[in-house]
């Protein structure tokens, strides 16, 4: 007879799915790598300015004179690094030299430089200096996207409270449309992991661990600083809770000002780097050499960046030459509309009163207003038919219960979630739930974003990272076969095109 009691057996199934993911996301990564090498070694890149790099300007720097022992190798490697990871890769090595640089975040350069001079500084005199750079982004992206899949796979499970339809979520974010840049020196792979994780630590009650993997994903990218927005969300609906429900107007204050410092916390990255160029770009210079952004009343220095250099504004991209980039995001873009379209025509009154109208059952059921009160069912307990039936099977004391009926059998319990009153309602395993609703609103505002103001071809990769896409796909799957192979087909399409046509230079989203 087995000892593991119901909850430890489920403990043990968590892990195990967790682990099964694990290896899915790692199989993935293994393609992707592969179809970059196969794709490198079947074509010459379109530009092949990649492996040229100039001295840095700041004699600081550090350079190794030396010859590799093994030139081709670091000259396949230094090869690899197109795109936008050619700037990460130079801040890494040389730090910000120009205005243009500004534009790329500070994180995934830091963590590069810290691990080529330390776990990879060996390799410099092998494969040469900035080979050890660009090796240094592949392995921390390919790991950080293994931790992403990890957490997303967790997250979904505490919001959809169902396994199945949470695995089946995590595979396609494994193998999303975007995955060539989720290997590549890119900061897709940080800002997920940083974004998914402190969600998941906000659901769970770890709200200081969020909010500093949050103020990460700031660091990472500009669109981090959207993740404050799971903190106000909550802050806002406990404050009203706490006037409307317990008549408590000092704890609703102090509610909003804690999650307006946490917010603030979240933040500080970006407006520290905004702070960090103004003082480096700006400082000390008369009004006549100053840059425009300089003398704004507000200096801020992303948005001019992004207007300025790369074109970026509201309907600026609207042009007819640029109806191919457009068809090439139609995809995503048509995802992500029918998903937010599902949500709203299943629960218009929560949309429209962003929850408030929710009956106060329902809040307490949403793990993103009360992680505290759902925390150890949600965490302990896989809300699942096939975890309850494998505890059945192991647990002949709870399989003869269920039998006779004389309790309550655990598979009856996977179906409900205690509210603060400890009073058992139904959870709702859909992708309707109230949980789901700020997850929605941010792919809308992000979706909006990609559609009217930037490259839309980039919403491929901007949308990525978005739990309700998979979420939504995955329930259609359930059921449409018909939809599976469609967003399977054009998930490996994408991945196919990706991987041949970015790791050779050519444009792709």
């Amino acid at each position: 007879m087995s000892t593991n009691t119901p909850r430890t057996q489920l403990s043990i199934n968590k892990i195990n799915e967790s682990h099964k993911i694990l290896r899915v996301a790692l199989i993935s990564r293994i393609l992707l790598i592969s179809l970059i090498i196969l794709w490198r070694s079947l074509l010459s890149p379109y530009d092949t300015s990649a492996i040229l790099n100039p001295n840095c300007l700041s004699s600081d720097s550090y350079t190794s004179s030396e010859l590799p022992i093994w030139p081709k190798i670091g000259s396949a490697i230094e090869g690899s690094i197109v795109w936008d990871g050619v700037y990460f890769i130079r801040i890494a090595q040389c730090g910000y030299e120009y205005e243009q640089t500004y534009a790329f975040f500070p994180l995934l350069p830091i963590f590069i430089y810290i691990l080529s001079r330390t776990v990879f500084a060996p390799l410099v005199p092998i494969i040469g200096y900035r080979a050890v750079l660009g090796l240094s982004g592949y392995f921390i992206n390919n790991v950080a996207f293994l931790l992403s899949a990890v957490y997303f796979y967790r997250l979904s499970v505490i919001i959809l409270k169902d396994g199945k339809t949470a695995f089946r979520a995590s595979m396609l974010f494994c193998f999303n449309p975007a995955s060539i840049f989720y290997s590549s020196i890119y900061t897709e792979s940080l800002y997920s992991l940083f974004s998914l994780g402190g969600i998941y630590h906000l659901l769970s009650g770890g709200s200081t661990i969020a909010v500093l993997l949050f103020a990460l994903s700031g660091a990472a990218r500009s669109n981090g600083v959207l993740n404050a927005g799971y903190i106000c969300f909550q802050a806002i609906h406990r404050a009203y809770d706490a006037i409307v429900q317990k008549k408590r107007i000092g704890l609703a204050v102090m509610t909003l000002i804690d999650g307006a410092l946490r917010s603030l916390c979240i933040f500080a990255p970006f407006v520290t780097f905004q702070a960090y160029g103004y003082h480096n770009l700006c400082r000390g210079l008369v009004s006549d050499e100053m840059r425009p952004w300089c003398k704004a009343r507000v200096p801020f220095l992303y948005d001019f960046l992004q207007g300025h250099y790369w074109g970026v504004g509201f309907f600026k991209y609207f042009q007819l030459k640029q109806l191919p980039n457009f068809l090439l995001a139609s995809p995503i873009l048509s995802l992500a509309l029918c998903s937010i379209a599902h949500y709203v025509k299943s629960r218009p009154e929560i949309v429209i009163s962003l929850g408030f109208r929710a009956s106060h059952k329902e809040k307490n059921l949403a793990a993103i207003l009360y992680p505290s009160g759902v925390k150890g069912r949600l965490n302990d307990i896989q809300v699942s038919a096939n975890f309850s039936s494998e505890v059945l099977k192991e647990n002949p004391t709870l399989k003869q219960r269920k039998k006779m009926g004389k309790e309550q059998t655990l598979s009856s319990s996977l179906d409900t979630i205690p509210s603060e009153n400890d009073e058992v309602v139904p959870a709702k395993s859909d992708y309707a739930s109230i949980s789901v609703l700020p997850f929605v609103l941010h792919l809308a505002f992000m979706s909006a974003t990609a559609f009217f103001v930037m490259h839309v071809q980039v919403a491929t990769r901007f949308l990525s990272s978005s739990p309700p896409l998979y979420w939504f796909s995955s329930y259609l799957m359930a059921s449409c076969g018909r939809c599976a192979y469609v967003i399977w087909a054009y998930s490996a399409a994408y991945i196919l095109l990706g991987s041949l046509l970015f790791s050779n230079f050519y444009p792709f989203t």
